[in-house]
């Protein structure tokens, strides 16, 4: 298996990794043009671009930019002493791009109903793979759904095994009522995703917190999570609601480098919310 078979890997398992490339060369050096270092979120490697201390700093860069998700330039002077640490004869000078390769972030949505139909639509047209989870098969089909990756038609607690949920994923609680969404958001708090977020009033938002606790959901995991879920744009219709969500999600999946993340409210920044569940 080459690196780029070994990416494509990566990015089906919905996991992130960091490639290391030389991308300009003057003199001797221990490599050559081209060369490439995969490094993965566990740290592993896949190829080199020459051993020794440099490929040390860059495997150090490599994980700051999987945490940040921001490229890396990096120039290394091979001079006497370096070439002599690594026990090569060159005295050169080498160029490194470091970059995140992510795999498309996937929303997983769990209700098949009106709203979540424009979710996923609006997703898809952002640039997230979609994938709809209903226990009524009427509601989760690829006729119903032809955007989706995927669509499941079960018990919701049958399906949760099946979800590769990763860093890179977004969930989204539609259900058609109280105690699905319960269900669900139970399993979600504890997973690993990007963006946990659930529709509902604040009453209905305070309740679910509140019954939670009890349950032994931490204060953390609950903080996680969106709800009620989407920015505040006066959203009526499936459709704006929707559109509030998905920009929502963008607002989480950009970060800092979005303006709009301050309106991204989690249940804890609302401090309507805040006081009402202590």
């Amino acid at each position: 298996m080459d690196i780029y078979d070994e990416i494509v890997r990566l990015r089906k398992l919905g996991q992130k990794c960091a490639l290391a490339t030389i991308v300009e060369v003057n003199g001797s050096i221990p490599s050559y043009e081209s060369a490439k270092l995969l490094v993965r979120e566990d740290g592993s490697m896949m190829g080199t671009v020459g051993g020794g201390c440099v490929e040390a700093e860059v495997w150090n860069a490599a994980r700051e930019v999987l945490e940040t998700d921001k490229p890396r330039h990096m120039t290394f002077s091979l001079g006497e002493d370096a070439a002599y640490d690594n026990g090569l004869i060159c005295g050169g000078q080498l160029n490194i791009f470091v970059e995140a390769v992510t795999p498309q972030p996937r929303a997983f949505i769990f209700g098949g109903g009106h709203v979540s139909k424009s979710i996923s639509k609006v997703a898809h047209l952002a640039g997230f793979a979609t994938v709809i989870v209903d226990d009524r098969e009427a509601f989760a089909n690829k006729e119903r759904f032809p955007e989706a990756d995927e669509t499941y038609a079960e018990e919701y607690e049958s399906v949760f095994p099946k979800l590769p949920v990763t860093s890179s994923s977004y969930l989204i609680i539609v259900t058609r009522g109280h105690r699905d969404d319960m269900r669900v958001l139970r399993w979600a708090a504890a997973t690993p995703a990007r963006y946990v977020a659930m529709i509902g009033s604040k009453r209905k938002v305070i309740s679910v917190v509140k019954e939670l606790e009890k349950e032994g959901l931490t204060r953390e995991q609950l903080s996680r999570i969106y709800a009620p879920m989407g920015l505040e744009i006066g959203a009526i219709s499936p459709e704006e609601i929707a559109i509030s969500v998905a920009a929502e999600m963008i607002a989480v999946r950009r970060g800092p480098q979005s303006n709009w993340r301050a309106l991204s409210m989690s249940i804890f920044a609302d401090e309507s919310l805040r006081a009402l569940v202590k």
